[in-house]
């Protein structure tokens, strides 16, 4: 009966292993978030257009062959089909989407919630209201009509939102 090991009680166990509980390096965890907020943009982007059936076209500049059209552009590929146009507007989304993670990581370095993520999102929609009038694809966001503008802020603050979220929570 000596040699009878008892268990400490759960709550002690609980508080020792989330102390315990190894975090991933912070590059790992903000690819995964910024891949998860990639998948909740385009979720929002299928919600959308549930909600708007009778929406003739893309829904914003994001979510047409602009992505595409510059890809091709910048990698000099002629004859690009619109199918291919959108398969590289897709990869672009998908790897800029994943990769800009890192930029919120490392304003969480430097910043603590919200304020990392309100500094992400301002980087990220400057970046999205420049770029592509700048590419030539787009133009001026001034001029853009209201309902794109809307579909724009949108989607890119579920974007945020959701790469914080994952990022803030791993």
């Amino acid at each position: 009966m000596d040699d009878v090991v008892v268990a400490p009680p759960r709550e002690g166990r609980t508080r020792a292993m989330k102390g315990s509980r190894r975090r991933l390096p912070w590059p790992v965890r903000s690819v995964i978030a910024g891949t998860t907020g990639t998948a909740a943009l385009s979720l929002a982007y299928a919600t959308e257009r549930r909600l708007r059936p009778h929406h003739p076209g893309p829904l914003d500049y994001d979510d047409s062959l602009v992505p595409g059209q510059i890809v091709a552009s910048i990698m000099h590929l002629p004859h690009v089909t619109a199918r291919e146009e959108n398969e590289l507007g897709l990869a672009l989304r998908w790897g800029y989407g994943s990769a800009f993670g890192l930029w919120h990581g490392l304003l969480r370095q430097r910043l603590r919630e919200p304020w990392a993520s309100l500094a992400f999102g301002t980087t990220l929609m400057t970046a999205t209201l420049t770029l592509f009038p700048l590419l030539g694809r787009t133009p001026p966001p001034w001029k853009w009509p209201p309902s794109v503008m809307a579909t724009a802020w949108f989607t890119h603050a579920v974007y945020v939102a959701a790469l914080g979220a994952v990022d803030d929570t791993l």
